[in-house]
């Protein structure tokens, strides 16, 4: 049996605590409650962290988050020798916010460099310190000190980063806004997540199930520091948080 966990953080990304009540234990102690605000490792983007404090003050680690049977399942991974928890209690969740956050602004980062570099994605993996997004392009043609410039006008703009749902009719109707050469948006239930940069989306729009800050001044000062040609059609971009070395 899947269980369906409200993802409250698909709303509110900034969502640092919330209480929740747990309706599962699954056979390898993972933790599943009604409600969450930890993001699930999915799409490049690695899952939250955090702790779970309990009705009598103490606090149980979570090492990990990862999706279960269904995407909707949330499964809350405790560290090593965690105290049990039992079906029913309710808890208050806290996110590691700081890892959050960088998480949030590298892979709105990320979304920019897909506006700059406008080719199919053949991968991507978002980190705090050193995100990669990998593109199906013949020849580069592209610089380090150009893809860097053309993002922080991007980000010196301070455009709106927000999301709307369309259905999966609108989606068929707009093969475009699927960048991802190899994944297709889960279909099916009639709702499709866009996160969108710009008035009106002007900048981008694209099916994305992850966290984001609310704009792209909040992303901060990026650069690229790789561009690697990863087979004979494939370029890997590496993005990092900071000025450009001078060097």
């Amino acid at each position: 049996m899947a269980y369906k966990t409200e993802a409250l953080f698909r709303d509110d990304a900034y969502l640092k605590t919330a209480d929740a009540t747990i309706v599962a234990v699954n056979d390898r102690g993972g933790f599943i409650f009604d409600r969450t605000i930890f993001y699930a490792t999915s799409g490049g983007q690695p899952g939250d962290t955090g702790v779970l404090e309990r009705a009598d003050g103490s606090r149980v680690a979570i090492a990990a988050t990862i999706t279960g049977e269904t995407k909707d399942e949330i499964i809350h991974v405790p560290a090593p020798e965690h105290t049990a928890l039992t079906v029913g209690e309710q808890v208050r969740l806290a996110i590691d916010w700081e890892r959050r956050h960088l998480l949030m602004r590298m892979h709105a980062a990320c979304h920019l460099l897909t506006v700059v570099c406008p080719f199919p994605i053949t991968g991507a993996s978002v980190s705090e310190d050193d995100s990669r997004v990998d593109f199906d392009i013949p020849d580069a043609g592209f610089t380090k000190e150009d893809v860097t410039a053309r993002l922080m006008e991007m980000v010196r703009a301070d455009h709106p980063i927000f999301t709307r749902l369309i259905t999966d009719e609108e989606l068929a109707a707009n093969p475009g806004l699927v960048k991802s050469k190899n994944v297709r948006p889960p279909a099916g239930t009639g709702k499709i997540r866009l996160v969108c940069i710009g008035e009106n989306a002007s900048i981008d729009s694209q099916p994305c199930g992850g966290t984001h800050v609310k704009s792209t001044g909040e992303v901060g000062e990026i650069y690229i520091g790789k561009i690697e040609k990863k087979g004979r059609e494939n370029r890997r971009f590496r993005i990092r948080f900071g000025p450009m070395p001078s060097t």
